[in-house]
């Protein structure tokens, strides 16, 4: 019975502790003081946004999901884009892209649904590996690929794009000694230094709680 008894509390001790640990996660954010420009990316997988509660919940900026591949739109941008920008936000968009699909038809799609726009933030595009196509071409390919998407977005954007570089891409294909722009890059807690040069900017976080947004969101903040 006693021994029962000690099991039943060392359980609810654990949930309890897990509990703690959870919460905890799902608030952190790096350090202001050190960090004092914070903000979301988004898409329609965060639903219908609360846009000022966001920004009074701290954020300065949203990274907006427009478009993936060459022929998928997100069917929030449209709204996300104007309300982030009533509530105060400065706000960028950013394209997924696919090594499925040609450079010029994937840049065609970003430019197709995000106008020029020089209050906006740079563009951004996300290159990972995850849920992407199964195709692996070669390095030599994909940088030319790359380049040519970026060259083609710039000029519509008249802005320097930020490459959301995650760390599979970054170790099949090294693309951030290869073409000098701002890196975006990924690190859960902890600084990113998986890259051959330091980030612009740093995804902390991909499931902070934010008043605002239903569930968890991606959490950012910017290097000054």
């Amino acid at each position: 019975m006693r021994g029962r008894f000690r099991v039943g509390i060392f359980s609810s001790a654990f949930v309890v502790l897990a509990g703690l640990l959870f919460w905890g996660a799902a608030h952190w954010k790096p350090d202001a003081a050190a960090y004092p420009v914070q903000g979301v990316d988004v898409s329609e997988e965060n639903g219908v946004i609360a846009w000022p509660t966001v920004e009074a919940a701290g954020a300065d900026f949203a990274y907006i999901k427009a478009t993936e591949g060459a022929d998928s739109a997100d069917p929030n941008f449209a709204e996300n884009w104007e309300k982030a920008d009533a509530a105060g936000l400065r706000r960028g968009a950013y394209h997924v892209y696919s090594l499925c699909r040609p450079a010029l038809d994937q840049a065609t799609n970003f430019i197709s649904i995000v106008e020029r726009d020089q209050t906006a933030l740079p563009a951004a595009v996300k290159l990972t590996l995850s849920g992407n196509c199964d195709d692996r071409p070669e390095r030599a390919q994909v940088l030319r690929d790359l380049s040519r998407f970026i060259q083609m977005v710039e000029a519509h954007t008249g802005k320097t794009i930020i490459l959301g570089l995650s760390r599979d891409f970054e170790r099949n294909y090294e693309i951030s000694s290869a073409i000098d722009r701002p890196l975006w890059l990924t690190g859960f807690f902890l600084r990113p230094s998986y890259a051959s040069r330091d980030w612009a900017m740093w995804q902390a976080s991909t499931f902070r709680r934010v008043k605002g947004i239903q569930g968890s969101t991606n959490w950012n903040v910017i290097q000054q």
